[in-house]
Parts: structure tokens; sequence; C-alpha cells
């Protein structure tokens, strides 16, 4: 789990890094899905089960959110530092808990309402809006943090279609379906605006999929060999792996309400996870 919380930060502080060169958004989306579709479609020709699953319409609408969802994660990676980016994609237990109360039918917990107003509380440190601190707030673009918030609801809508999913579709087949709908969407979108990259460029871009795979692959090993509630504490390292990434590469210093703000929303999101 720990490997995990490093490769995907080590995957967002390549998504920054070839932002700084020049790429766009969306095309960093399209090698991302390039490689996502090429693994995930050997993982499915391994297992020998059907490619395209049996509710297909889910599948495609599971593939949609998540493709949205990861095109503002990739912006607000580029646009904020990489620890408060990091933080604020943690506010999707609370939307997770939130949409599976309305759509899932769960029950509603005293943790879960904590754990929303932790969350909420985390992302106002974080956002410091002007209209409720007395200085200047925060220094992030309001679109940015706009678009990580977004970013995070899409997420747990994603997480939901999942639960709905996984009773009739095998996982391999979900994660399939996920860079097989991002990938024809990206390149539609992208436009005229795609760049030649160099080779170092170009080498960042690889290690975005690249990294993306050591951490799925971490949080899968982790998930088969220890209680989910157990492993998935151990995720939260990814914002000391990101903060600490941040400062390295690209200068940036956390603040105080940032960290303060980060506690808020991990604390959150364990008293939900911790209630299971």
């Amino acid at each position: 789990m720990i490997l995990s919380a490093l490769g995907f930060a080590l995957m967002a502080a390549c998504v920054k890094k070839a932002s700084v060169n020049g790429i766009p958004v969306l095309q960093i989306v399209v090698f991302r899905a390039l490689i996502s579709l090429a693994l995930s479609y050997w993982d499915v020709r391994r297992k020998a089960i059907p490619l395209f699953g049996f509710n297909k319409p889910l599948l495609i609408a599971r593939g949609l959110v998540g493709s949205f969802a990861l095109t503002c994660v990739y912006y607000s990676v580029t646009q904020m530092p990489l620890a408060d980016a990091t933080v604020l994609q943690y506010l999707h237990p609370m939307f997770t808990a939130l949409l599976a109360v309305w759509f899932l039918k769960e029950a509603i917990h005293p943790s879960l309402i904590a754990s929303i107003g932790l969350s909420f509380i985390g992302l106002l440190m974080i956002a410091r809006p002007s209209w409720l601190f007395a200085d200047a707030g925060s220094a992030t673009p309001e679109f940015a943090i706009f678009a990580a918030i977004v970013g995070s609801f899409a997420s747990a809508v994603a997480y939901v279609l999942v639960r709905k999913l996984s009773q009739s579709e095998d996982p391999s087949v979900i994660i399939f379906y996920f860079p097989l709908v991002t990938l024809p969407l990206s390149l539609l979108f992208i436009g005229n605006n795609f760049v030649v990259p160099n080779m170092e460029t170009l080498g960042i871009l690889l290690l975005v999929g690249l990294f993306t795979q050591v951490g799925q692959l971490g949080l899968t090993k982790a998930m088969q060999t220890e209680p989910a509630g157990r492993a998935t504490a151990f995720s939260y390292l990814q914002v000391v792996f990101a903060a600490g990434l941040g400062w390295i590469f690209f200068s940036e210093v956390p603040t105080v309400w940032v960290w303060c703000g980060a506690a808020s929303i991990m604390v959150g999101a364990m008293v939900n996870m911790w209630r299971r």
C-alpha cells in the first residue's frame, strides 16, 4: 500500500512536469489512456472472459464519468501545488458515502455526518475563501480548486457505478472500459492542440502510465492480503509523498492551513472507513 501511494504521487508529479514542459492536459490523458488500454486489454484476454461485458450502458457511463474525473484531477494537478491537489482528491469518500445513501440505499450513520463535517472544514481551510477569512484567501486559482472538487465528486460517482457493476461484471472488464471510453473522447476534444513531445517529455508521459500501473498493482495486492480498512489507511501517505515531491521538484512548500485542512479531510475519511 505504501508502494501504491508512492506510485500515485509520482504519477501526479509526472503529470505536473509534463504540463510544465508544454503538454496540454488532454494530451496527457491520451497517453495515460493508451497505456492503460493496452494493459487492461491484455488482462481481459488473459482471463478469457467476454471483452465487452454484459451491462454495456452502465459500463460506458462509468467510462464517461471516469474520463471527466481524470481530466479534472489532472487539470488541478497542473494548476495547484501537488499537496493541495492531492488532498482535495480525498474528498471523494464523503461524496461516495452521500451518493451511496441516495442511489444504493445505504444507511446514514453518525460517522457519515462526522466525515462530511470534517471534510468540509478541511476544504474551507485549503480554499480559504475571502468571505470567511480576513486575509486575501488562498493564492490558488479558484477555478483550479473548483476543478479538483468536481473531479473528486465525479470520482465518487464512478466508484458508485463500480459498486453497482461489480454485481455482474468482472473487475478487469470494468477497468478496460475506462481507457476504452477515455481515449477516443480525449482525442476528439484535443483537436489541433496536440504538441509533439521531445524525448525527455515523451519519457515523462510514459512514466505517467507506468507509475499509474505501479499504484494500481500495489493497491490490488494490498487489498488481496490485508483487510480493506487496514490497507486503505496507508493510502493517505500519498499526501505526504506529494508534499515531498512538490517541495523537491517544484519548490512548493505547503502552508500551515494546507496541513490543517489535509488532517481534517483525512480524519473525516478515516472516520467513515473505520465505521465499516
